[in-house]
């Protein structure tokens, strides 16, 4: 990816402080684009963010699960950089790992109010302003969890599901217009929302990946970059498999 791919662009990416969205703010910038950081936590952003231009970067304390927050940071964004091109949806939570029938109806809660009304919240927020524009790029981070289920993680599995189904209703809602939505599936990757689950699951997680590791941040941010992309201009609705080969679809 050069330098100026994005050159002239603005993306928003929730959870940016910190994992994957971290990741994607690093290789977006670098590519050209102005970007701004929608996180719960952004007075602790990882270090691979600190040194990018701090002209090229908004940082917005946002609770994605809250719409008047949402539409507050996409005011923020608007009267910062002038439009929002692109959006990636990366902030979520595993929450704990239990059966269904032990698993704690606030936490169930919780974790689809996160997951799946944050989504939907800031794809709300700045779909009009696409559509006006005739021009937008959304990439919903999923994961494998939403196609296959994983045991003792119903909470997430359905929110991620749930995800893939908004992502591919939206996509054929906008496929008129020149923005593409997209979403991708990555299996586990070894970030902080691995500390919410015990070292048993990440274990079980790892032995049901083909390739026996964990995705990398790094190679997770490369394919969201290039589905954020002008060049993706045809592919809408559809969901980009990173699960190092336990996909089975």
């Amino acid at each position: 990816m050069s330098t100026d791919d994005f050159a002239g662009k603005t993306a928003v990416v929730t959870g940016g402080a910190n994992g994957i969205g971290a990741g994607v703010v690093e290789r977006l910038v670098t590519a050209g684009a102005n970007a701004a950081i929608w996180d719960l936590d952004v007075a602790s952003p990882e270090a691979r963010l600190t040194a990018l231009p701090s002209d090229k970067l908004l940082q917005c304390t946002v609770d994605v699960s809250d719409f008047a927050s949402v539409e507050e940071a996409a005011s923020a964004t608007t009267k910062q950089f002038g439009a929002i091109d692109v959006l990636v949806n990366s902030a979520g939570i595993a929450g704990p790992t239990h059966t269904l029938a032990d698993y704690p109806v606030e936490m169930w809660r919780k974790v689809q109010t996160v997951n799946l009304d944050g989504t939907f919240h800031c794809c709300k927020a700045v779909v009009p302003g696409m559509i006006s524009r005739n021009y937008g790029r959304i990439v919903n981070v999923a994961s494998i969890a939403g196609k296959e289920g994983n045991p003792n993680a119903s909470a997430y599995s359905a929110s991620k599901a749930a995800v893939i189904a908004l992502t591919k209703s939206l996509g054929k809602e906008l496929a008129e217009y020149d923005i593409g939505v997209n979403c991708v599936t990555p299996a586990t990757a070894k970030t902080r929302i691995l500390d919410q689950v015990s070292q048993e699951f990440i274990d079980y997680m790892r032995s049901k990946i083909p390739r026996g590791r964990f995705v990398t941040v790094d190679e997770i941010a490369a394919m969201i970059c290039w589905m954020c992309s002008a060049e993706n201009s045809f592919t809408t609705g559809a969901v980009f498999d990173l699960s190092g080969g336990r996909a089975t679809y």
